[in-house]
This record gives C-alpha cells, structure tokens and sequence, in this order.
C-alpha cells in the first residue's frame, strides 16, 4: 500500500482569516484547534491535487500508471458533476486501462472508496486501484460566514491497493454505516435538481456549506465512541491493542472528547488539523500518509481509520501494517 498526498500552495493563516472574516487566531484555535490550511488558487484544482497525489502513491508502491485497473475518488467538491474528478485524473495520470469514478459520502468518501477498492480486488474484478480522497472544499464554503470558512483546507491524498502479500499493509477490517434520519446536519442546498440553480439562489447564498455545529458535535460525541467499541470487537481487538488512532480532522474539541470517552491517550492519536483544516474526504488519507512517511507507523502496529460526514455517514477501516 503506497501511499502519496498533495496540498495547494497557498498557505492561509489564522491572521490572515482575520482579515477576511471577523475572527481572531485565539478565537480560531480555541474551538478548532486549527492554525492554517492550504486554499487552492491559480491554476490549480480538486483533479490537479489528487493526480499528484496519485502519482506519488504509484511511485512509492512501484507501480506503472498502466497497471491500474480502476481510480476511485471520495470527494463532495468535484471541479465539475460531469465530468467527475476520477475520469479527469484517470487521462492526467496516463493510466489507459483504467476505470475512473467519484464516490460523495461525506468526509468519509475515501473509506468508501477504500471499501469499494477492496471489494472488487477480492471478487476478482480488479488487480490494482488508486483509492482517492480529495478535495477543493474551499471553493464550496462562505467566506464570509466565520463558523464554516475557518474550518476547511484542501488537499488530496491516495494509496494503491492490491491483492495482500506477506510485508505489505494490509487492510483486515472495514465497516461502513449511515444515519440518514439526519442528513440535513451538514447540506449545500442549491444547484442540483431539488433546488436548481436562480438568481434567488445565488442572491441568498444557497451554494455554499451550511452546517449545524452543534448536532455535528453531539452525534460525533455520541455516535463514534460506542461504534469504535463495536468495531474493535468485530476486529477481534480491543481499543488499546490499536497502536494509532486516525480520526477525521474536523475540530480538534471532538477529537478529543471521542478520545476522552474511549481512554485512548492523545499519543496515539495521529493530528494535522493544526496545519491542513478541515480536508473532509482527504483528511484521513493525508494523515495515514504523513504518519507512514514519517516514520511513525511501522511493520507489526495496528491503525484505525474513522470518519464521519455529512448523510451522517461515518466508518472505520483496520489496517495492519
């Protein structure tokens, strides 16, 4: 499992949010615990960061673009609905024999695309796939509304699954679940056939993220910690045999509090909200990359992908290295 990641170029401070919305760094890192993130600008875009991304991941695993079968995208920000990011990225990175599609699940769209990766490597339908989290969120958020504009950053990260050998990561493990009862906790109201784009629409702001931070954190707090439980068990593991926890990099308070209430202590949990925001469907992906670059997760450990996201989908993936 080659892993690569990709972040924009332009780095936005909490200082410079001060300039933008009516905020203070203090304000900003007391309730998120966030400091920067990347924004994409120029030429750049959701399918440039995750064919870098890819391209990395292909270098690092030794695999030939060529030899791809299929690249599977979790994003909720494509550059266009047609064509999706995963087609796009699929020319870029000169892989001719592959498939190329887009999952939308929330933030946890890459553990969606992991899952769907795995399914076909184990049915036999394919041998190789790029899995993909990516995202130019940023283009999808008010900036002028302080409690959503603070959150997010863009990048993208990838991993190259492939039928398991004896030396090689191996992911044991993954579950997917929704609760669709509140899919309305997290929405971007227009542009789609519900509400199609109209002056009124853009005149009333109806284009960019709406969020309920309140019922989002009580349903992470509530939610997450007994299905990690759950999880673990069906793993056959308890929650302290797991040597990193990967959580999705939303606010630095639910890490926390879902931490708190399972007893995993803060040094084992993998944290880059600080530098990248909010990434949603890459988050995760660039923090299982950065922590296997960097030399933190080695051979023999366990690590626990989680996220949540708007649906409310959530989901955990196990992967031993």
């Amino acid at each position: 499992m080659g892993a690569g990641m990709c972040v924009p170029k332009r780095l936005v401070t909490n200082e410079d949010m001060e300039r933008i919305v009516d905020t203070t760094d203090e304000w900003i890192v007391e309730r998120t615990g966030i400091h920067a993130r990347r924004v994409i600008s120029g030429d750049e875009s959701n399918a440039s960061l995750a064919a870098s991304a890819c391209l990395e991941a292909l270098s690092k695993s030794g695999v030939n673009p060529r030899e791809i079968d299929m690249i599977i995208v979790g994003t909720n920000s494509p550059d266009t609905l047609l064509p999706g990011v995963g087609p796009t990225i699929q020319g870029m990175i000169d892989a001719p024999d592959a498939g190329g599609m887009d999952i939308q699940a929330g933030c946890p769209g890459s553990l969606y695309a992991m899952a769907a990766a795995a399914g076909g490597i184990a049915s036999g339908i394919w041998n190789r796939v790029l899995a993909v989290g990516s995202e130019a969120f940023t283009r999808m958020v008010d900036w002028e509304h302080r409690s959503t504009c603070i959150l997010f950053g863009d990048g993208a990260g990838a991993v190259v699954m492939g039928e398991w050998r004896p030396g090689l990561p191996r992911l044991s493990n993954i579950d997917l679940k929704a609760d669709g009862k509140k899919h309305d906790m997290i929405v971007i109201p227009a542009g789609m056939a519900a509400e199609p784009a109209s002056p009124e629409t853009v005149r009333d702001r109806r284009h960019f993220v709406k969020m309920n931070g309140a019922d989002v954190f009580k349903f992470a707090n509530r939610k997450i910690p007994p299905y990690l439980e759950n999880f673990c068990a069906s793993c056959g593991i308890t929650p302290k045999e797991v040597d990193w926890w990967i959580f999705h990099q939303a606010n630095i308070r639910i890490l926390q509090g879902i931490s708190q209430r399972m007893g995993i202590p803060s040094e084992k949990l993998i944290v880059n909200l600080d530098r990248y925001g909010n990434t949603s469907a890459a988050s995760i992906m660039i923090c299982l990359y950065e922590a296997m670059t960097d030399g933190r997760i080695k051979s023999g450990q366990r690590v626990v992908m989680t996220s949540f996201g708007a649906g409310m989908t959530y989901g955990a993936a196990l992967i031993e290295c």
